[in-house]
C-alpha cells in the first residue's frame, strides 16, 4: 500500500508545478518533498515528472495517478478532521492563516493575551494573501476578506475593516496635502504591482489610471504600508491598524467610503472542537474589538 506522506507531496508538485512551491505549501524543505517523488516513483516503477525550464511537467504515469490520490487525500483529510473534531480537550495546536496584514498588525495582541488565558494551546501563524484551502487542512481556521462560499464551512462575520488615505508628515510637507479623491491624481500614491483591486477602485470613482501611473508597485500589503510610513507616498489602509501608527496621519478624503468584510471560518467537522470554537471565540471577540475602537 502507498504511504499516504509520499502522495501528499506528489499532489502537491501537481498542483503548485514545483518542487519549492510544494515546500512551501506542505511546511516541509524542497530536498524532502524531492526524496518523496523519488521514494514514489521508485515503488511505483515509473517516471512521474520531467524538468522543464518553468518547471516540473507530469508524465502520463502521473496523471493516471492524480484522481486516485485526491481521492485518497480527501479521505484521509476528512479522517484527520473528524478525529481532531471529536477531540475534548483543549491542549494541542491551531493553525490560523490570515492576510500578511491582519497577521503582522491585529494578531500579536490578540494571540499573546490568549497564550496567557490558554498555554496550552499552540498556535501556528500562515501569513499569507493567498487562499489556503480549509477542506484540505491547510489551515483550521481562517481570516479572509471576503465571505467563504464552501457550505462545509462555519462562517463568522468578524465585522467590516474600514480603509481610508494615509500619509506621513514628511510626504505632505513636500507635497500638500489633498482634500479630495480627484487630488491625488497629483501624488505619489503606492500602487499594487499585478493585482487589480486599486486599478478597479479608482475606474469606479471616476478616475481610471493605468498601472504605470502609481510610481511605487508591490502586491505585499506590508511593504507598501512601510513605503508609506516612510514617506515614499500615499497609501489605502485599513483603519484599525493605520491608527496605531503614530508615524502617519489620516487625509481628510472622505468621498473614499468603502470596507473590507472581515470573516472567520473553519470546516465544520470542528465545530465541537473545544480548542477551535476558543481559538476562534478569541480571535473573533479581539478583531470585533479591535474593528469598533477604530469605527466612528
Amino acid at each position: 500500500m502507498l504511504d499516504w506522506t509520499l502522495l501528499r507531496s506528489f499532489l502537491a508538485v501537481i498542483d503548485t508545478g514545483s518542487l519549492s512551491a510544494a515546500a512551501d505549501r506542505l511546511g516541509l524543505s524542497q530536498p524532502t518533498v524531492g526524496r518523496h517523488v523519488h521514494e514514489l516513483e521508485e515503488a511505483l516503477g515509473a517516471t512521474l515528472f520531467r524538468r522543464q525550464p518553468r518547471g516540473l511537467d507530469p508524465t502520463p504515469a502521473a496523471l493516471d495517478l492524480v484522481e486516485d490520490a485526491r481521492r485518497m487525500g480527501e479521505a484521509a483529510d476528512a479522517l484527520a478532521r473528524k478525529a481532531s473534531g471529536a477531540a475534548d480537550g483543549i491542549a494541542g495546536t491551531v493553525r490560523v492563516t490570515a492576510s500578511r496584514m491582519v497577521s503582522t498588525y491585529l494578531l500579536p495582541d490578540i494571540v499573546a493575551a490568549m497564550r496567557i488565558e490558554a498555554p496550552d494551546i499552540d498556535v501556528e501563524i500562515v501569513a499569507s494573501d493567498a487562499t489556503q484551502n480549509l477542506l484540505r487542512r491547510d489551515a483550521d481556521i481562517a481570516l479572509r476578506m471576503y465571505e467563504p462560499r464552501q457550505a462545509q464551512l462555519v462562517r463568522r462575520r468578524v465585522g467590516d475593516l474600514p480603509l481610508a488615505v494615509y500619509a506621513a508628515p514628511a510626504y505632505l510637507a513636500r507635497r500638500g496635502t489633498p482634500k479630495r479623491l480627484a487630488d491625488l491624481v497629483d501624488h505619489d500614491v503606492i500602487g499594487l504591482d499585478r493585482g487589480d483591486d486599486l486599478l478597479q477602485g479608482f475606474a469606479r470613482y471616476g478616475l481610471p489610471v493605468p498601472r504605470e501611473w502609481f510610481p511605487i508597485r508591490t502586491d505585499d500589503h506590508v511593504v507598501g504600508w512601510q513605503m508609506v510610513i516612510a514617506g515614499a507616498g500615499i497609501g489605502f489602509a485599513q483603519v484599525p491598524i493605520a491608527e496605531a501608527e503614530p508615524r502617519v496621519v489620516r487625509l481628510p478624503v472622505e468621498d473614499v467610503g468603502f470596507a473590507l468584510p472581515l470573516w472567520l471560518a473553519y470546516h465544520e467537522d470542528l465545530r465541537h472542537n473545544r480548542r477551535i470554537r476558543f481559538v476562534a471565540d478569541r480571535l473573533a471577540g479581539g478583531l470585533g474589538k479591535r474593528i469598533a475602537r477604530t469605527t466612528p
